[in-house]
């Protein structure tokens, strides 16, 4: 019994990564408004009732791959404290979520396209809860720069900045593929971009890079 409950879990897991895969590229193709169930089925290899057996509309469907994005780029940031070293933790993110741009980009463009419009659909998501998870990553860069860990820097800005630098990757991917020589970013492209923004934003926040390498080795 354990064992079907298991395969079960699986299957259902593999079946909702496979639709909000699909998902996400036909909203960035095609918009909220132009995209339908049908062509999100027909994108994922699923027939449309599978679709709603676990979203029970687009609108579900759509709100559960921008949450999705943002819980992927947040997790990451969830556990910081003013004990830990700001070196490591930064440069940590910085990496991670450039490798998200890399991975990810078309549902960091949704998200991006979603914001430009107006936000209308995160707006209960960017709500007390969120607005308290933000300040609380602020006052953990406040503490570090009260202990002399990082120079006295607008911590909101700062994280402003990554998530901006960062997420260029993705969302500007078009623009960025066209200047690269080779014409598409590779992974080693990857890697020296999310090294430039560490070098650039510990020193721009005064903080020691000591560590920098062994992070992203």
């Amino acid at each position: 019994m354990e064992q079907k409950k298991y395969k079960r879990g699986l299957i259902r897991e593999e079946n909702e990564r496979l639709i909000l895969e699909a998902a996400a590229q036909e909203f960035v193709l095609n918009g909220f408004r132009g995209t339908t169930m049908n062509a999100i089925a027909e994108r994922s290899g699923l027939p449309k009732a599978n679709l709603h057996y676990y979203f029970k509309n687009k609108i579900s469907l759509y709100g559960a791959v921008l949450r999705g994005v943002i819980e992927m780029w947040d997790s990451t940031f969830n556990e910081l404290t003013g004990d830990d070293d700001p070196a490591e933790v930064l440069s940590s993110y910085i990496y991670t979520k450039v490798m998200f741009s890399r991975d990810n980009a078309v549902v960091s463009r949704l998200f991006a396209l979603e914001l430009i419009s107006g936000g209308e659909h995160l707006s209960e998501y960017f709500g007390i809860d969120y607005q308290e998870w933000f300040t609380g990553r602020a006052e953990v860069f406040q503490a570090w720069i009260d202990k002399g860990k990082m120079d006295p820097v607008d911590p909101v800005h700062v994280i402003f900045l990554i998530w901006a630098s960062t997420q260029h990757y993705a969302d500007f991917a078009p623009q960025v593929n066209r200047v690269m020589a080779g014409g598409q970013m590779s992974h080693e492209d990857f890697d020296r971009a999310a090294q430039t923004l560490v070098h650039v934003i510990l020193k721009g926040c005064g903080i020691s890079q000591g560590l920098v390498g062994h992070v992203l080795s």
